[in-house]
């Protein structure tokens, strides 16, 4: 469940046919974190699709159910700004200067994504040029059950 950006639009196409899973497009990021916690509590297992700047809109959703509720939830956050980042010879691990964060080069959300997510306890592992998203994901999935609690993949690369 989530909103379609321009990373996983291809997921949701692909999955919208699919007669095993149930896809549901929310309207607004806070939403999908609310449905996926309510849909658990009801017995299923939703996955949440966001992109990174969905995420920062969404924290308080996050935080008053899925964290608090410690749902199990996986969430695949696509990683809008990883690439600018690389372009320009940074990481995420950069200290957040206001020199960095008016770069018109670089888009912030890719430098706030990942402390933003430790300051919230939701562990997450990040998928790079390099990774496979699937492993990743999959690993979340597992993650995310086994200690019950929400857990991300952050896929800072094209999901192809």
């Amino acid at each position: 469940m989530g909103i379609p950006d321009n990373a996983s639009a291809p997921l949701f196409d692909s999955l919208s046919g699919s007669p095993s899973i149930e896809l549901v497009t929310v309207t607004r990021e806070g939403e999908a974190f609310a449905i996926a916690s309510g849909l658990w509590l009801g017995g299923a297992a939703p996955l949440v699709v966001i992109q990174n700047t969905g995420l920062l809109e969404s924290g308080d959703s996050l935080r008053g159910t899925a964290i608090r509720m410690a749902a199990p939830i996986p969430i695949l956050i696509t990683g809008r700004g990883y690439e600018k980042m690389a372009a320009a010879g940074l990481t995420p691990d950069e200290p957040r200067t206001s020199a960095l964060l008016t770069r018109p080069d670089v888009d912030s959300t890719a430098l706030f994504t990942e402390p933003t997510l430790a300051a919230w306890g939701i562990p997450f592992e990040r998928c790079s040029e390099d990774g496979d998203p699937a492993a990743t994901l999959e690993r979340a999935i597992n993650a995310a059950r086994s200690n019950e609690q929400p857990t991300a993949a952050v896929i800072a690369r094209a999901l192809n």
